[in-house]
């Protein structure tokens, strides 16, 4: 069934959602700094100011119903103002339109890891956000690996920077290989690797992690893989386990659904990828 929004435009059908799995905002007051900073650092265009009211621009104009966003802890110290953030934006009931998923960040030299997972747990929060380059720590680090554990025990998703990190390219701290590792010690929960399981590492993904349990997003990927690459490594993984993601802002929500939707794929595989897979994940 199709609905319409009062001035004609086509918007989502009932039980229908485009949800953008991975995208990044920024309090206001240091929003345009740390754009500036990261854009430099990466050589990339922002397609937005980084802010929640860029954002919710941004999902107005290309349709998207949800974004989560996902905040990095670079510091111990910053547990508490990220997931006070985190929880501030994100609603108690969705809605199903234009509306933030924040998941929690947490760095892995906090001194009581158990406490910190239970506590973004205990906010509502759907999930835990973890980023090997920025926080210089290896993926199958012990510290990490006890993260995902306590994690899996609370019900949440983790999601992690896989491969390489344009703005920190010189050490990869988050490989396929290594990820592969991280398999062998942890059974349970809902892990999420990004940039389809390893940016610019994506034959070594096809080698290790085709076909695992994990789930690739898109973020920061359609572009620079081929569409031919990009529709094989889904099929072999398995399509059920791919997430539509933009890494917004660094990439344009309506520049990437108008790519897979263009692709040469099934329709049920792109309507899996752009909002079912999420869904199901999310539980909503």
């Amino acid at each position: 069934e199709t609905f319409w929004d009062p001035e004609g435009k086509q918007i989502s059908g009932a039980g229908e959602m485009i949800i953008d799995f991975h995208t990044h905002i920024f309090p206001d007051k240091i929003a345009g700094a740390t754009i500036e900073k990261l854009s430099k650092a990466s050589d990339s265009k922002a397609y937005t100011d980084g802010t929640k009211d860029g954002l919710q621009k941004s999902m107005e104009e290309s349709g998207v119903d949800i974004s989560v966003v996902l905040p990095v802890a670079t510091k111990p110290q910053q547990f508490s103002s990220i997931n006070r953030y985190a929880r501030e934006i994100t609603p108690e009931q969705f809605r199903g339109g234009g509306e933030f998923l924040s998941f929690g960040g947490i760095h892995p030299d906090t001194e009581n890891y158990k406490a910190e997972v239970d506590e973004i747990a205990d906010m509502g929060l759907k999930g835990i956000k973890l980023h090997p380059d920025y926080q210089r720590v290896f993926i199958d680090d012990i510290r990490y690996m006890r993260i995902m554990d306590r994690a899996a025990e609370r019900g949440l998703i983790v999601i992690a920077h896989a491969g390489v990190d344009v703005g920190l390219p010189e050490v990869v701290h988050c490989t396929p290989k290594r990820v592969e590792h991280v398999l062998e010690q942890i059974d349970g929960g809902i892990l999420v690797m990004a940039h389809m399981g390893g940016w610019n590492c994506w034959e070594d993904v096809e080698k290790y992690l085709a076909g695992s349990r994990l789930y690739f997003d898109t973020a920061y990927s359609l572009g620079h893989m081929e569409d031919e690459h990009f529709i094989r490594l889904s099929r072999k993984h398995g399509v059920d386990k791919i997430l539509f993601a933009t890494d917004s802002p660094w990439d344009g929500q309506k520049e990437f659904l108008s790519r897979i939707r263009e692709m040469n794929m099934k329709e049920d595989e792109k309507k899996a990828i752009l909002g079912e897979n999420a869904r199901r994940i999310l539980k909503l």
